[in-house]
């Protein structure tokens, strides 16, 4: 398992790779599955708003394209200081896959919080809702 500020780390340094140009918001996010393996992922903008890719849904993308669907925590990251955490679509796209304790931990310029997706997303749209 990585260590968790390697984590954060990874999730900081593929911000540099995000495609921003009219927000200039960058995000970067780390996703750990349970084997160990990270796969991380940014934020990539289109001028049509809602084409737009989250780092969250990019980093888990990768992983399912690469066959893991079993993962042990994320981090999120962004430089600025406004309390990043995943949007609603990106929660939602975690408990997809991910259970109310998997750990979430977000950093802005620094300063880290942690949570469960539970405390981000109470009552998610899992399969059990749509039966």
């Amino acid at each position: 398992m990585t260590d968790r500020q390697d984590l954060i780390e990874a999730a900081r340094e593929i911000q540099t790779e995000a495609h921003v140009p009219y927000s200039e918001y960058r995000v970067g996010a780390a996703i750990e599955t349970t084997d160990g393996e990270v796969y991380t992922g940014c934020n990539i903008e289109n001028a049509n708003y809602s084409n737009s890719l989250h780092a969250e849904e990019v980093a888990v993308g990768k992983a399912i394209a690469d066959g893991n669907r079993d993962f042990s925590r994320i981090a999120v990251s962004s430089s600025r200081r406004d309390g990043v955490t995943p949007c609603g679509m990106c929660r939602q796209t975690l408990a997809e896959f991910c259970g109310e304790e998997f750990p979430v931990f977000c950093d802005a310029d620094g300063e880290v919080e942690a949570y469960t997706l539970g405390e981000l997303l109470p009552a998610a749209i899992s399969e059990e809702t749509l039966e």
